[in-house]
């Protein structure tokens, strides 16, 4: 029975690269989260209406630990106008546009590091959702031909470039036997929502709701495409990690990476935040659609390409479950002002 259900998820399937699902929606079961929803659900008030303080649970969960503000910005209390009337997919509830209001926080300037999780790690013995489940999904242009084979029926339906290899983790990141030695300085990934969570809490911090990263990815710009304007490549040069080629055959690596890329590498927008935009995704509190295993990420990664997975935007959004891992998934911390170090 095992062996059938296996061959359920994770057959091998010839998927035409012109589709819009690029697996941004796997979960742990290799299941794409798709769903077809009627425009009056896709734009209904309740589909969009963002709290303007949801963050009273996470809370009461909090250690109530002073956090420091090393590295991370405060982002002063705003009203913004958050989402798209111009959504690239409808599917995802980019819009429609709405002014929401977020009272004041600090978030990290960066992506935590595999330095930072390593660190973590040794002081408290954290094991992550990958390693207990032993297993997490890697892209294969980093597997050998050997692994390719010892993994053909272990693709995820839909998006057949995502494997699920075993021994994958934060540390060994590209597969058993790789290591974070020369990239210590690169997000940590393979990293699940509940994981995200107990990092955050162990420094008195938390996840940002969607709200307050998309407020925080704006930068204080209104309705413009990235954190930084409307053009990809403004001065000529590259302001974020993605993808530039074929998608999902040929990454030129024009930006100077073809994987993750220094937390602090781009430069940062008008708050001080980097990387807002491509090089992983990053988990945030909110749900989707009120449904507590989905939790939305936003920000797009190294694998997005306009022509096919085109959600480094700030407005753009998708979810995975909360114990779901990936090679382009990471996060960032914020925290509430009156938890701050004095």
């Amino acid at each position: 029975m095992y062996l059938m259900i296996i061959k359920f998820f994770f057959v091998l399937i010839t998927v035409p690269y012109t589709i819009q699902d690029c697996g941004c929606q796997l979960n742990r079961n290799a299941e794409c989260n798709i769903e077809e929803h009627s425009d009056h659900d896709k734009y209904s008030k309740e589909a969009n209406e963002i709290p303007l303080d949801n963050k009273k649970e996470v809370k009461e969960k909090q250690l109530n630990l002073a956090f420091n503000t090393a590295d991370m910005v405060l982002i002063e209390s705003a009203t913004f106008e958050m989402g798209t009337n111009k959504p690239v997919f409808p599917s995802d509830y980019e819009g429609p546009a709405r002014n929401v209001t977020v009272a004041s926080f600090y978030l990290d300037k960066y992506e935590v590091s595999n330095q930072k999780f390593k660190d973590f790690v040794q002081k408290t013995g954290y094991k992550t959702e990958a390693e207990i489940f032993g297993d997490s999904f890697m892209f294969d242009t980093f597997l050998s031909d050997d692994q390719k084979e010892q993994y053909k029926d272990y693709r995820a339906v839909q998006a057949p470039w995502w494997v699920k290899v075993n021994g994958v983790y934060w540390e060994e990141p590209e597969g058993p036997g790789s290591n974070i030695e020369e990239k210590l300085n690169h997000p940590v990934i393979h990293v699940s929502w509940n994981d995200a969570v107990k990092y955050c809490e162990h420094l008195g911090k938390r996840l940002p709701t969607e709200a307050e990263w998309e407020m925080a990815c704006r930068g204080g710009l209104k309705q413009k495409l990235y954190p930084w304007g409307n053009k990809l490549n403004p001065q000529g040069k590259h302001w974020a990690n993605i993808w530039q080629g074929e998608f999902p055959k040929v990454n030129t690596g024009e930006d100077g990476y073809t994987s993750t890329a220094p937390v602090n590498h781009y430069p940062p927008n008008k708050f001080g935040l980097h990387n807002m935009a491509g090089n992983v995704w990053e988990w945030t509190q909110d749900s989707w659609l009120n449904s507590p295993d989905l939790k939305v990420k936003k920000g797009g990664s190294y694998m997005c390409h306009e022509s096919y997975c085109w959600r480094y935007r700030c407005a753009a959004r998708s979810q995975n479950t909360k114990d779901s891992s990936a090679g382009n998934l990471g996060f960032r911390c914020a925290g509430d002002i009156e938890n701050k170090l004095r």
